[in-house]
């Protein structure tokens, strides 16, 4: 990347004029500009660059004044490797296998899906979908996204799939329909899965319709136990018309964030006991029986709480469909993760939301704490996929119908010209997403001390190992890596996350 950049104008801080992405913009800055990037990242001489066994780097700082910057380094000799007592140590162990990736990426919410359709030129459109989902040029690679089955937070206004005239209960479901996701979030979704035919769907509802729980709204209240197999059937319902319009859908959470009642926008509480109840006798025989390809995932909700997930696989009737455990970040540690799994070395593991934000501790950790929780952390405890939330917002956070008025997406569109910019979590998402294949493996890598967090790859279609470190620290960090009898050192900038990607040895 980046052989020979020739001067042109048009790059402001590491992104583009009419949204250019930030690798590429950054492949048209100034020799010195590109000379001085590799000074910082410790880019070895460009004589190295076509030397054997070359270590492929990106680097992004906290500050985007590098962002997924390229460079390459060499494996030490041994004198060399020997010298490199002052740095953190990284052993890889790639005979050491764990789970096996699903991939990385965000939510396809109504919001996002409705600036992408709405706010973008086709061309604009093109170009930003082919960069979050496609793997050509510069793209990022994303292979995992959310859909919601009716509105959220981050909806222009409240609605479910089924809401009849007259507010009536529908058991029968005459009036389920989906219009409401036919300007946006169909084409949208549609387009992204042309560019990534393997793109992994999930999707999850934050109420069901207002007629089938106690407080007749869409706004708190419960499910009632009356309509369990009408919801039921309406998940199921969901799954079917997506199919018909091209959108397979590969996992259903049953609800989301079921231990919180928002007042402001739609959500539904539903304790483990309902949920066992639902799942074992309801949805888990429908699905088995209708749709046996799709995924059933429990909880989707914060780590603070795993007796929740816990107690409805202590159930041995809804136990038996549920194939993995959803998670999002908002209390509690990853660890929670690992408990879980331990308990249950079955059931698999996801993220699936994580919004960046203005508030603590998101503003001041930054970058870093996005990489190292939700990248490092979250597939050290045995995630196979994981999710951000919004895959894009407004310059104003928006739009939204109530909930969170300061997250931010992973990209932000202007809605007055089309033109993007990247967040923190577009660069922590990228550095795991473009490098991280589907079915890769994470193996085990040492934890280095002095706030050095580190997980590691190997791709199952070449066997290429890839490296995430992020170094939170505000001064720079000398690394050594090994693998088996090879290593390599690097200095890694102060706040800064870099991707490490090599061969196998040659035998």
């Amino acid at each position: 990347m980046g052989k020979n950049p020739a001067f042109t104008t048009g790059c402001v801080n590491g992104v583009g004029r009419g949204g250019a992405p930030a690798p590429a913009c950054m492949r048209r800055r100034a020799p010195w500009g590109v000379m001085l990037a590799a000074l910082l990242v410790g880019c070895a001489t460009p004589a190295a660059r076509d030397g054997a066994d070359p270590v492929q780097v990106w680097t992004t700082t906290a500050d985007h004044r590098l962002a997924l910057a390229p460079s390459r380094l060499r494996f030490d000799a041994g004198d060399a490797a020997a010298a490199a007592t002052d740095a953190a140590l990284i052993e890889i162990d790639v005979g050491a296998r764990h789970q096996q990736m699903v991939g990385f990426g965000a939510s396809i919410t109504d919001a996002s899906a409705w600036l992408i359709q709405r706010k973008m030129s086709p061309a604009q459109r093109e170009a930003l979908l082919r960069e979050l989902f496609g793997r050509d040029g510069d793209g990022i690679g994303f292979d995992f996204a959310r859909l919601t089955i009716g509105a959220s937070d981050f909806s222009r206004h409240h609605y479910s799939l089924d809401d009849p005239p007259d507010g009536r209960p529908d058991p029968a479901l005459r009036h389920f329909s989906l219009d409401a996701n036919r300007g946006d979030v169909i084409p949208v979704a549609r387009q992204a899965l042309a560019i990534n035919p393997r793109l992994w769907l999930m999707a999850s509802p934050w109420s069901a319709p207002a007629w089938m729980k106690g407080s007749g709204s869409l706004v708190t209240g419960r499910l009632s136990p009356a309509y369990y197999d009408a919801f039921a059937r309406y998940l199921l319902r969901y799954v079917e018309a997506m199919a018909g319009e091209g959108i397979p859908i590969h996992a259903l959470t049953v609800q989301n964030e079921p231990d919180f009642e928002p007042v402001d926008y739609p959500g539904m509480r539903l304790n483990a006991p309902a949920r066992a109840r639902f799942i074992g006798d309801h949805l888990g025989p429908l699905l088995a029986r209708q749709a046996p390809q799709v995924q059933l995932f429990d909880w989707d909700h914060n780590w603070d709480k795993p007796e929740e997930p816990l107690a409805v696989l202590a159930d041995p009737v809804a136990a038996r469909y549920i194939d993995g455990v959803a998670w999002h970040c908002y209390g509690g540690q990853p660890a929670a993760q690992s408990r879980v799994r331990q308990a249950h070395p079955g059931i698999d593991v996801y993220m699936t939301e994580c919004s960046g934000g203005d508030w603590e501790p998101v503003r001041s950790g930054g970058l870093n704490l996005q990489a190292q929780r939700l990248i490092v952390e979250t597939t050290r405890n045995w995630a196979r996929g994981v999710l951000f939330w919004n895959l894009a917002l407004d310059e104003n956070s928006g739009p939204h119908a109530g909930g969170c008025g300061n997250c931010r997406g992973v990209v932000a569109i202007d809605s007055k010209t089309g033109e993007v910019s990247r967040t923190d979590d577009y660069y922590a998402l990228a550095h795991a997403s473009r490098f991280v294949r589907r079915d890769a493996w994470r193996v085990a890598s040492s934890e280095a001390d002095g706030g050095v967090a580190n997980v590691a790859f190997v791709n199952a279609d070449d066997g290429s190992r890839v490296l995430v470190v992020s170094n939170a620290a505000t001064s720079p960090r000398s690394i050594r890596v090994r693998e088996g009898e090879r290593s390599f050192h690097h200095l890694l900038p102060a706040r800064s996350v870099a991707t490490f990607r090599w061969e196998p040895a040659r035998r």
